[in-house]
């Protein structure tokens, strides 16, 4: 009913406007300004009204666009006030002011909406954040609001997010595209696969505010990512004073987990220095299944594996930062962050070899117990100026990172035969895996409104990443370690990356936004096998194109097309010829020859009411990076090796729809329908396809128990998909979560499980004929969690400053030598 009545409200506050502007001739000026939410994001279609101050007469309203924009363009002459109002929100006025011929255009700072509480027919309803909303081309999901995110780490929450899928090696796919690139605070993090991991399980759920997918970002983003953008956006603390929040929680599943962590902030007019630290303790285990059988000329050989794995992590995450006020328009800050992440693991792996299928002619008993050390540490300078009242704003940034990791596994490996006797000497050896990389990163960033209905955006960027990864090899003899050159190896990367970007934005009468952008990327890159000396250099020069077009049909109805042009470059390991050993008979190995892969993306949007979003999209990718796993019949061994193969096409189709089924029942669903095809003219001799088309369900139900009390229900479900040379089983699982604030909501304990019945497991077979293997991970995943969490201090809330570091691309390409 309150939706109908401001539909209508709406209706005929629009058509008061048109009459309006027919009915004079006199001087028009111009009022405009931006509505933002509680967190300091923009709101869209809030309802924004303008009224003559000395009667309070109504002349006329609008929605916000997209960028939580209004603009009123034809005033005349007088005193006005403003109103903002928008479901969930409380009212907000802003005025009297004047509008005449010494002040012809008015710009309303940025007005902040604080949400509402409303008394229905004996039931209180308390307006929260929802916990996915759709805004200018992406998908936020709240994770702030979400009870189930409690004592998660940020790699959980990202793998349960809609449309997202993560592998066993903690690779993201976005609605069926692999290739995505993860942003934190809106800069891309430079690390590998593998390091990136390790960030995102060391970084507490409690500590984000919101997730950001974009599957087709514009040219202000670096072009890498073939698959989208995932931003991670932490928690900021807005208020005057001195205030901080303080979080403790434990769990348990098989084995504990333990984390704790706190945030301080003081600010005052001129200064505002704010810091936190976290720290987990957590110990889990992964079981790992693997079955295959080799072929060597006519007989076969099977392999029954199993390992069970414990890990020991203890995680430091810190951040501490200052911003200084140098006037109302500029800010300079200063930001250093990092990590330093202990792990220990037992890794212990049978191995049944035989000549026919269940039968076991020898073993090979692995114990490898390892230690790794992961260091990182970052620094940012930045500097912003609004420049006029009119959005003339620059930035810049200057980043600096530096990654120490340090690793070392020892492999003990015993050969018995079919009776248990031994038969062969064990064999011991130890690989130590130390690695340095330094990123170097600066951009500026410029914005330029020709109009209210024209804005330019354009900016530069440079990158610089040295890494150095020295493998060493050695084998226990007369219980002395001695080295051995021919497994060890060491390996320096290079890469530079010069950018520029520019984008235009335009405003049409009728409801019609457009953006088309252009970024172009210089690329210089040396990696040297020093050890085999194999030097390849490259240097290409790429341009990326992208076009956007948004239009209201109605107050129900909204439709959008955006196309880009995105790359994935190889990760810095993945060049390194050289070959690691994971076991005895399984190996990967680098690929120097390795190719950037390109994507071009169409999709296709429409919005009802919006509330139910659709969206249509078709990604073709070339030279697809892809993992291909090649069987050695000589050595009778795996080979996990990265291969370009020539294409992937994708397309998806996407539905998101929120429903309010009660006062104290509400539902957001999100579906993802695609098919996946990777193909290749030539693979291991053949010619090779694996397509498949996946289904993914992604639903949240919460409950409103009462004004303090509320529970969560989340499920997740993904069929089968194709993935490079394998095809991936269905996964799926649900998650429960109940939540309780009190001391004035200062303070909330929360209790969530996490894969309520444990059938979150990860299982493979390959796509390829002449392959038999099947693989079956299992890692821990029912867990239970209790969680408190305490703010305290000052709660006067001013805007908080947005980051943009520059160096976070790079980082995201760094292997840490596994």
């Amino acid at each position: 009913m309150i939706t109908l009545h401001k539909h209508l409200l709406i209706s005929l506050l629009l058509l008061g406007s048109a009459t309006l502007h027919a009915q004079t001739k006199a001087p028009a000026y111009q009022i405009k300004g931006k509505v933002l939410d509680e967190n300091q994001q923009e709101l869209i279609y809030a309802l924004v009204n303008l009224y003559q101050s000395k009667d309070s007469a109504l002349v006329t309203g609008t929605l916000t666009n997209e960028q939580g924009e209004f603009n009123f363009l034809k005033a005349l002459e007088g005193s006005y006030l403003i109103e903002v109002e928008s479901m969930g929100y409380q009212k907000k006025f802003h005025g009297p002011f004047l509008v005449n011929t010494s002040h012809q255009m008015i710009t309303i700072t940025n007005i902040a909406m604080q949400p509402e509480t409303k008394q229905l027919n004996a039931v209180t309803i308390f307006a929260k954040k929802p916990l996915i909303e759709r805004k200018n081309g992406k998908v936020i999901l709240n994770v702030a609001s979400s009870t189930i995110a409690s004592g998660n780490t940020a790699m959980e929450i990202l793998s349960k997010a809609p449309g997202v899928t993560a592998d066993n090696e903690g690779n993201f796919s976005l609605r069926g595209k692999a290739g995505v690139n993860i942003m934190i605070d809106g800069k891309l993090t430079y690390l590998s696969t593998a390091q990136l991991s390790h960030l995102l399980r060391a970084t507490p759920g409690s500590s984000i505010q919101n997730i950001e997918i974009i599957s087709n970002p514009t040219a202000k983003y670096d072009a890498a990512g073939t698959g989208g953008i995932i931003n991670i956006n932490l928690k900021k603390n807005s208020s005057y004073g001195t205030n901080g929040n303080f979080q403790i929680g434990g769990g348990y599943g098989t084995f504990y987990k333990s984390d704790v962590g706190i945030s301080l902030n003081h600010r005052s007019k001129k200064v505002n220095i704010f810091g936190n630290y976290n720290y987990g303790n957590n110990k889990e285990y992964e079981d790992l299944f693997v079955k295959r059988s080799t072929k060597a000329q006519e007989s076969l050989t099977y392999f029954d594996q199993e390992a069970k794995q414990n890990y020991f992590k203890r995680n430091n995450t810190y951040k501490a930062g200052i911003d200084y006020y140098l006037n109302d328009h500029q800010i300079i800050g200063f930001m250093a962050s990092g990590y330093v992440n202990n792990n220990k693991t037992t890794d212990l792996i049978l191995t049944k070899i035989g000549a026919h299928p269940g039968t076991t002619d020898s073993t090979v008993l692995g114990d490898n117990p390892g230690k790794s050390t992961f260091r990182n540490q970052s620094y940012n300078l930045n500097y912003k100026a609004v420049l006029d009242t009119s959005g003339q704003e620059f930035n810049a940034d200057i980043d600096y990172s530096r990654i120490k990791n340090t690793e070392q596994t020892t492999y003990q490996s015993q050969f018995t035969d079919a009776n248990g006797t031994a038969f062969k000497s064990p064999l011991i050896f130890r690989n130590s895996t130390p690695a340095k990389i330094n990123i170097f990163a600066a951009k500026l960033d410029y914005a330029y409104p020709f109009n209210p209905e024209l804005k330019l955006e354009t900016g530069l960027k440079s990158s610089y990443v040295n890494t150095d990864n020295d493998f060493q090899s050695a084998e226990l003899q007369d219980n002395s370690w001695i080295n051995d050159p021919t497994k060890s190896n060491r390996f320096t990367y290079k890469e530079s990356i010069n950018a520029a970007y520019a984008a235009l934005h335009k405003t049409f009468e009728g409801g019609t936004n457009v953006q088309i952008g252009l970024r172009t990327e210089l690329t210089h890159s040396e990696g040297n096998s020093i050890t085999l000396q194999n030097l390849l250099k490259r240097s290409y020069l790429d341009f990326f194109p992208n076009f956007a077009i948004n239009h209201s049909l109605s107050k129900d109805h909204d439709l959008g097309f955006s196309y880009s042009r995105r790359i994935d470059r190889p990760g810095y390991q993945s060049l390194n010829p050289f070959i690691y050993y994971a076991d005895l008979y399984t190996l990967s190995q680098g690929n120097p020859a390795l190719k950037p892969e390109y994507a071009n993306a169409l999709e296709l949007t429409y919005g009802y009411q919006k509330k139910t979003n659709f969206a249509l999209a078709y990604t073709k990718t070339k030279d697809v990076i892809a993992t291909t796993l090649l069987t050695d019949t000589i050595k009778k061994t795996l080979l996990l090796y990265e291969q370009n193969l020539a294409s992937r096409s994708t397309i998806s189709f996407n539905i998101n729809r929120p429903v309010v089924l009660t006062n104290w029942w509400s539902t957001n669903n999100d579906v993802t329908l695609y098919y996946s095809r990777f193909s290749s003219p030539e693979l291991m001799g053949a010619p090779f396809k694996n397509g498949k088309t996946t289904f993914i369900l992604n639903t949240t139900q919460t409950f409103l128990i009462n004004k303090t009390l509320n529970a969560e229900l989340a499920a997740n479900y993904t069929s089968g998909q194709a993935y490079g040379t394998y095809i991936a089983k269905p996964i799926y699982g649900i998650d429960l979560g109940i939540s309780k604030s009190f001391a004035s909501e200062r303070a909330n304990l929360k209790f969530a499980i996490n894969d309520v019945f444990n059938t979150r497991e990860i299982k493979i077979n390959s796509a390829i004929p002449l392959q038999d293997y099947r693989l079956s991970q299992k890692q821990e995943s029912r867990i239970f969690r209790l969680t408190f969490n305490y703010n305290f201090g000052s709660t006067v809330i001013k805007p908080a400053r947005e980051r943009s570091n520059s160096s976070e691309l790079e980082q995201n390409r760094v292997k840490s030598g596994n």
